[in-house]
């Protein structure tokens, strides 16, 4: 129950949303702030989250929401760099290294990269996870540090300080322990209120769908993405979407330095087909946003400009470009069973057993293995021979295997030689 100096009783708002009832803005901005302030408890927001997960809420309900986090901290403001901002946000899947090559390629088309990323937690990998396999890279920056390096370098990609929507930070430790984290107010009003108190000027969301992804469906990623554009917008960021597809893992690794390793090979001008598609296409989404619509990033990837902002990214967060990767201690090859057509390969079930690897985490605070994850040899319309290798599984301790080997039961699909898979296109669709 609240003191008698507050305005609303946590009770009282609870019961309104559980009846499927409209929050006022009062309401909401007293809320989420009691929230922060340790006066709503733990178990009243674990209630009003479960509530708006059944009930949903409106556009200006969400509005609304999106805003109060973003007051309850401080706001990053970019405007005496030299050079516009764009940053990207993926909703998560598996392999999904694109943040890493992305960042540098932007850069070195002259757009500034505030990139603020997170770790990863069940089967979708975090990008922080990924960097820190490159021995004395580090994650954490002051402000004014972030600041300095995208003036001087163009891309920084860094933890979130403990200043920015700290509601959201409580609030999504909460959902996640409540089965209220695939709720599409919830989801939009978290990321956006971090990336429009991150200051950035224009906004790129990679909106996953498909097995791998939080969005299992088309029609519930378009939801999602048309509520994040309308948020960004109305804020006054130049927000647009690409619908992604997650339904096969992206490239050829899934893990942290194996992701790093391939992420370098697409700098390099190489890696996997569909990684070098998506990390192009949302650059030229961020370049175009940015005001720079006659540079074209391929470029600058061909080049090797991209590279040389890469290298110094690393550098200037203390990391050796040069230094040799982590590899796990033990790998285990998974064969294909018989001749054919590779026509299905789960994502789901490919991230699940990257994570069983170690690659990934249960809780905040267990420690993840930097060598560990899953290794492809053919992606789906490949022609495969029974017997040679479909996957390798990474890590160091060998005992992981079998749990890992299980989650693979029924990932993949071999059909006969000829047949013709019905493969989705990397971009499924653009909402600005």
């Amino acid at each position: 129950m609240t003191g008698t100096t507050e305005g609303f009783d946590a009770v009282d708002i609870i019961a309104a949303k559980r009846d499927g009832l409209r929050l006022g803005g009062e309401q909401i901005d007293w809320v989420v702030d009691a929230y922060t302030r340790g006066v709503v408890a733990e178990e009243q927001m674990a209630a009003l989250a479960m509530a708006i997960y059944l009930n949903g809420m409106t556009a200006e309900e969400i509005a609304r929401w999106t805003d109060a986090m973003i007051r309850s901290g401080e706001r990053l403001d970019f405007s005496g760099l030299s050079r516009p901002t764009s940053d990207k946000h993926s909703t998560g899947g598996v392999g999904d290294k694109i943040t890493l090559p992305l960042a540098p390629l932007v850069a070195a088309c002259g757009v500034a990269v505030p990139q603020l990323s997170g770790r990863g937690l069940g089967h979708t990998g975090g990008t922080l996870d990924k960097l820190e396999s490159i021995p004395g890279w580090r994650a954490s920056l002051t402000n004014e540090e972030m600041l300095r390096q995208l003036e001087d370098v163009g891309a920084v990609i860094c933890a979130a300080g403990s200043g920015l929507a700290p509601a959201d930070k409580k609030l999504y430790a909460l959902r996640d322990v409540t089965a209220t984290v695939s709720c599409i107010p919830l989801i939009a009003s978290s990321i956006m209120s971090k990336k429009i108190a991150e200051g950035t000027g224009s906004l790129v969301l990679d909106v996953k769908v498909g097995s791998g992804a939080f969005m299992k469906e088309l029609d519930d990623a378009r939801e999602l993405a048309r509520t994040m554009v309308r948020l960004g917008t109305d804020a006054g960021v130049r927000t647009v979407a690409l619908l992604t597809n997650m339904s096969t893992p992206l490239g050829l690794t899934a893990g942290n330095a194996l992701e790093v390793r391939e992420s370098v090979e697409v700098l390099e001008g190489g890696g996997p087909q569909d990684v070098v598609e998506l990390t192009v296409a949302l650059a030229r989404e961020m370049v175009a946003a940015a005001g720079k619509d006659d540079i074209d990033p391929s470029d600058a990837l061909a080049d090797g400009r991209a590279m040389d902002v890469w290298r110094r990214m690393i550098r200037a967060q203390g990391g050796d470009p040069d230094a040799p990767l982590p590899t796990a201690k033990e790998t285990h090859e998974v064969p294909a069973p018989a001749d054919g057509v590779l026509v299905r390969l789960d994502a789901l079930a490919v991230g699940v057993a990257a994570w069983r690897l170690g690659a990934g985490r249960g809780r905040r605070e267990d420690p993840v293995q930097a060598g560990a994850g899953v290794e492809i040899h053919y992606k789906p319309g490949a022609v495969v021979r029974g017997g040679e290798p479909l996957l390798t599984l990474h890590t160091d301790t060998p005992e992981r295997f079998e749990r890992a080997i299980e989650a693979l039961k029924g990932a993949y699909v071999i059909a006969p030689e000829g047949s013709r898979p019905d493969l989705p296109p990397i971009v499924i669709d653009r909402i600005s």
